[in-house]
């Protein structure tokens, strides 16, 4: 696979849904292109796009809900659905709603929509596989603004003591929130560090670097839950937003959604 250009391709189909809905949020979505990409083409086992609840298939959580354009974007490559399906991002009665619904949209495991909510529930699935002792993994997408959310911190602690080496949070560290960076609204200090101290299988990556993050997921787990912190850019691959808090959840008028599609070159 290009990824490059299949990359592209996905961030313009964010756009397009974007510009259409004429809402939604932009910036986070573009920054977690690449992360999910890893996951949905290179690493998660047993989807079926014409069996979409698989029993043994891998699960996944994109708990920073609000970015949803991207999985359902990844989700219609992969024919779970007819791309014509997103033209119609958060229409009335469109199973594309601005968060994921697992009771409406095909290859959506779980609701997420409350930050912090969806790491908990995680837990739940990693540590249900384990008592029904399945071999099917469970991976989850955070937010970073999402970690100052105190549910996240018991949701990590818990996940340690119960030694759930079948579960892989991943975080779209991009720096920026709805309200400013998180440094200013409040640090996440070493998050790293912090993970570690929880007793987490750490790795670090370039969050645009799909190579980087394929073999951070293929490392081993070594008995913990593992954390990969990706490093990213709010709004990637769009000039005028990238690292620009303010297209956190800002619309796209005609002009500037002409420029950034251009700016994809597909």
């Amino acid at each position: 696979m290009d990824y490059e250009k299949k990359a592209k391709e996905i961030r313009a189909e964010i756009l397009k849904m974007l510009y259409a809905a004429n809402s939604g949020h932009p910036g986070g979505s573009l920054s977690c292109v690449e992360m999910l990409m890893a996951l949905y083409y290179d690493t998660m086992k047993g989807l079926d796009p014409k069996d979409p609840k698989k029993a043994d298939r891998d699960r996944f959580v994109l708990s920073k809900g609000h970015a949803c354009p991207t999985l359902y974007a990844i989700l219609a490559d992969l024919g779970y659905f007819p791309k014509s399906d997103l033209a119609n991002l958060r229409k009335i009665h469109s199973h594309l709603q601005g968060h994921p619904d697992c009771k409406k949209t095909p290859g959506v495991d779980v609701n997420t929509g409350s930050l912090g909510q969806g790491a908990s529930i995680s837990i739940g699935l990693a540590l249900g596989a384990k008592v029904q002792k399945q071999t099917w993994n469970t991976y989850a997408v955070l937010g970073d603004g999402e970690c100052q959310e105190g549910l996240v911190w018991e949701a990590a602690m818990s996940a340690a003591h119960y030694k759930l080496d079948n579960l892989t949070w991943m975080l779209d560290y991009n720096h920026l929130q709805i309200d400013g960076s998180n440094e200013e609204v409040m640090s996440l200090g070493d998050i790293n560090a912090k993970f570690k101290a929880f007793g987490w299988e750490v790795y670090d990556v370039d969050g645009h670097d799909i190579k980087a993050i394929d073999e951070a997921l293929q490392a081993p787990h070594n008995g913990k839950p593992k954390f990969i912190c990706c490093h990213t850019i709010k709004g990637k691959g769009v000039s005028f937003m990238e690292n620009q808090f303010g297209w956190h959840g800002n619309p796209i008028n005609k002009e500037q959604f002409e420029k950034a599609f251009a700016e994809q070159e597909v």
